[in-house]
């Protein structure tokens, strides 16, 4: 009998212990954290092996070179961009970690930890500052995602030309580099539909791939967009609860002062009839 009773008991304090420990997550920063991950991941993973198929085709198919030296041409602007990549990787990777931990401390397993006044204290100057850091992210980013939908416009006509090439017979359409601003107005990069490269392009894996490949980067800002506004959300509703906090514990430090004070008062009463009966 008192093997099953402490068996019971058991079940009981693992299913509390789980309960509590579930209940303690911050579900919203968590799937805004992965979130985050995954899109930034996305954007930066493919966004760089889309930059490198955007060379190979440059080189290829247009036969578009380096400039020697310094020279500020279209490879150099790409490798600008793949630095960028490599940055936002790390930055948002530590964004991330900061998001979630703040959201750990305002979970209920924390404050009874820690205790409310320390949490509200510290909280609220960490959630007001990570709220103006994931707007501005927010901004970014949706800056980042408009940037984005443009090479995967282009990518698009040349890739429905492929297509529909043999549906137009007697069609004569070029790709010309100076229209998009890749080459300066004096070099000619163009490559029209009867030639025999434009044909090796269509049918090579580097431009399918190539688009594909922005078309996850796109989607992959977007996510990023999404889980800013998660974070937003998430940063709001805690940055709300740690205000009560502050002005609940402001309201229980008054009364346990007047309550003390109406203590004493009653202890000095006390007093006071004891000697003037004694």
């Amino acid at each position: 009998m008192e093997e099953n009773m402490d068996e019971s008991q058991s079940q009981k304090g693992c299913k509390e212990c789980c309960e509590r420990c579930v209940g303690s997550l911050p579900w919203a920063s968590l799937i805004a954290t992965i979130l985050l991950y995954m899109g930034v991941a996305l954007f930066c993973g493919c966004g760089h092996e889309a930059l490198s198929g955007t060379v190979t085709i440059l080189q290829n198919y247009f036969e578009v070179i380096r400039a020697p030296g310094e020279t500020l041409d279209v490879f150099t602007i790409i490798d600008i961009l793949k630095y960028i990549i490599y940055g936002l990787a790390a930055g948002f990777f530590v964004f991330g970690v900061l998001l979630l931990v703040e959201g750990f401390f305002t979970t209920g397993a924390i404050r009874d930890l820690y205790g409310e006044f320390k949490i509200t204290a510290c909280g609220r100057c960490l959630t007001a500052f990570l709220m103006f850091l994931a707007y501005l992210f927010f901004l970014v980013w949706l800056g980042v995602t408009a940037f984005t939908s443009l090479p995967v416009f282009m990518y698009f006509n040349i890739w429905s030309m492929c297509q529909n090439t043999s549906l137009v017979e007697g069609a004569n359409l070029c790709l010309d580099l100076r229209q998009f601003g890749v080459v300066t107005i004096s070099e000619e990069r163009k490559v029209c539909t009867g030639s025999e490269k434009f044909f090796k392009m269509c049918e090579s894996n580097e431009l399918d791939l190539t688009f594909h490949l922005f078309v996850c980067t796109l989607a992959g800002a977007g996510a990023a967009v999404i889980a800013m506004v998660h974070f937003l959300m998430a940063l709001a509703a805690n940055w709300g609860y740690l205000k009560d906090a502050s002005r609940m514990q402001k309201y229980e430090d008054i009364k346990s002062k007047e309550e003390q004070e109406l203590h004493d008062i009653h202890s000095t009463r006390s007093k006071e009839r004891l000697n003037a009966y004694t």
